[in-house]
C-alpha cells in the first residue's frame, strides 16, 4: 500500500499549524509545551518523508530526526525544571501571571 506524499505533508502542516494555535492561544506552560513538541514532530515528519521519497537509499532524514528528538528530549527536561520551579514559587503555572524570573 502506497501514500502519496502529499497525504505526509498535509499530516505535517496539520501538527504545525495546530502546535503553533496552541502555543498562541493556551495559558499553561505544560500545554504550551506540548504545542512546541508538536511543531518539533511536524519537522521530522517532514524529515523523514523527504528523505524516503527523494533519497530512499540514504539515511540523512532519520538521522535528523534523532537528532531533534535528542534535542526536544533535552528541551523539555528543562522547561519542565523552570516549569516545576514555577509552581514552588507561585502556586500557579499560567504563563501571564509570570512577569519574569528570578534566580
Amino acid at each position: 500500500m502506497n501514500i502519496p506524499v502529499e497525504s505526509y505533508f498535509i499530516l505535517s502542516t496539520l501538527l504545525f499549524f495546530i502546535g503553533v494555535y496552541g502555543f498562541v492561544a493556551r495559558k499553561n506552560l505544560i500545554s504550551i509545551l506540548m504545542s512546541v513538541e508538536l511543531v518539533l514532530n511536524a519537522a521530522n515528519i517532514n524529515f523523514v518523508v523527504a528523505n524516503r521519497f527523494l533519497f530512499p537509499e540514504y539515511l540523512e532524514g532519520h538521522i535528523y530526526s534523532l537528532f531533534v528528538i535528542a534535542i526536544a528530549a533535552a528541551e523539555t527536561a528543562v522547561a519542565i525544571s523552570i516549569i516545576i520551579n514555577v509552581y514552588r514559587q507561585k502556586k500557579n503555572i499560567d504563563a501571564k501571571s509570570i512577569n519574569e524570573l528570578k534566580y
